[in-house]
């Protein structure tokens, strides 16, 4: 998963907010083009909590029918344990080679909940489990190293951005651990998630724009710098300013950014909202400087 761009795809819905299958693999064929290291369908950028599951039978099914074998694809599971193996039984028949577990619902738990919680949910399901730390869910290291040892845990994807204790993390667990940089907007953190044994990182850009991701991967790789400040500069930093101005952009801007670009993915569902004219303009304008500045059509 080293080897490309981490792709969480968004999931396609029509104007009166159904799934729109059809759409979901026309965009997701759009979104393997680049070659991505592995895809995450229904996770945070694919809206997992909007969908029911017969939905989320069709988002995990049409991704592994478009992969046809050519790149992992990890399915989102989430809420408790006990709807997480729903979620995870679905997409073992789905053919999903693995799932990413997202942080539960509404609770702050203690250390000992959170690791019998994957304890619980890999003693259920044969798929490979990748632990999403983020929010409400954050691992010392003393609980890593108990959730390493839980057959089936493969490792944990950061979302924190806590340095400090990421590296007390990856110092805690077995050589073999995979380790995923889930930053928002991961770029912006590559290089310092790299210094602390952390290489691999997923991209909300390639949802909308897989040309930069690319092109900042391939700078990434080569330890170019300079191409890297660029991209930064002229790109990322002004994108993450804008995603921070309202609760949600996370998604809902990340969702506009595609229909711009005429990929195929409808609106976002409640209760995320799209985004409103004026930061609509800004995102338009943002888009064509970092499309300008890899040399991709508009």
């Amino acid at each position: 998963m080293t080897r490309g761009v981490l792709s969480f795809p968004l999931t396609s819905f029509r104007e009166n907010g159904d799934l729109h299958p059809g759409a979901y693999r026309a965009y997701l064929e759009h979104q393997l083009a680049t070659a991505p290291g592995a895809v995450f369908p229904a996770c945070g950028t694919g809206e997992f909590t909007a969908l029911d599951e017969d939905e989320y039978r069709t988002v995990v099914s049409t991704a592994v029918e478009v992969t046809r074998g050519r790149f992992p694809v990890v399915a989102g599971i989430g809420y408790g344990w006990a709807q997480a193996l729903r979620f995870a039984r679905v997409a073992e028949d789905a053919g999903a080679d693995a799932a990413l577990v997202l942080p539960h619902y509404l609770l702050r738990a203690p250390q000992d909940g959170l690791v019998e919680q994957l304890r619980r949910i890999a003693a259920g399901t044969r798929l490979p489990l990748v632990a999403h730390q983020r929010d409400q869910v954050a691992f010392t290291a003393d609980s890593l190293r108990r959730i390493a040892a839980i057959p089936g845990v493969i490792g944990p994807k950061d979302g924190h951005s806590d340095l400090d204790r990421l590296r007390r993390l990856t110092l805690a667990a077995p050589e073999d651990f995979l380790f995923f940089n889930g930053a928002a907007t991961a770029e912006i953190q590559a290089r310092a998630y790299a210094a602390v044994g952390v290489p691999a990182y997923s991209s909300a850009v390639h949802a909308f724009a897989p040309e930069i991701a690319l092109a900042f991967f391939t700078a990434f790789q080569a330890d170019d710098t300079a191409r890297m400040d660029a991209l930064l500069r002229g790109f990322y930093v002004p994108f993450v300013e804008l995603r921070d101005r309202r609760p949600g952009y996370a998604v809902s801007l990340v969702k506009a950014a595609a229909r711009l670009r005429d990929l195929p993915v409808g609106p976002v569902r409640a209760p995320l909202t799209d985004p409103g004219p004026d930061d609509l303009a800004d995102l338009r304008k943002l888009l064509d400087q970092g499309l300008d500045l890899v040399g991709a059509e508009r």
